[in-house]
């Protein structure tokens, strides 16, 4: 049985890159008027601006399956608590409804952690096409 690889809980992930020179590739096949290196490398910042995208969606998401981990746990512990009480049988509809109210103010939490993650994310998509944009723009001004 393979051993898996699973990185640490307390270490914060590292992304990067991968490398080609795709400009020295493309040297091979000049065409009169394109400038391979000058799409190159407005290539490689769409494909930067998509990993930073995916990479804060991604911790989004981290963020918030942790979160509902720790909801969880609280919950779970509260619930057995008072359970545990002698008159809890008494104040059971109480009970129920702080716990609904508790449930929805963690479920606005989690709505608002999710948006927040997927606005950043959005925000690095909606700048490189920003960036795109306008540099399309340059080149029909034959800049």
């Amino acid at each position: 049985m393979e051993k898996e690889l699973k990185p640490k809980a307390d270490k914060k992930q590292h992304w990067e890159m991968p490398y080609f020179d795709f400009t020295k590739l493309l040297e091979n096949y000049k065409i009169p008027g394109v400038d391979f290196s000058a799409l190159v490398d407005r290539e490689k910042k769409n494909i930067e601006a998509l990993t930073k995208a995916n990479m804060i969606a991604f911790e989004g998401w981290q963020a918030l399956v942790g979160r509902q981990t720790e909801i969880l746990r609280e919950t779970m512990k509260e619930t057995i608590a008072i359970a545990r009480k002698q008159d809890a049988a008494n104040h059971r509809v109480d009970y129920a409804k702080q716990g609904f109210e508790k449930a929805l103010g963690h479920m606005q939490e989690l709505a608002e952690m999710a948006a927040r993650s997927q606005k950043e994310a959005f925000e690095v998509v909606c700048k490189q096409v920003d960036e795109n944009i306008e540099h399309f723009k340059s080149l029909g001004k034959g800049n």
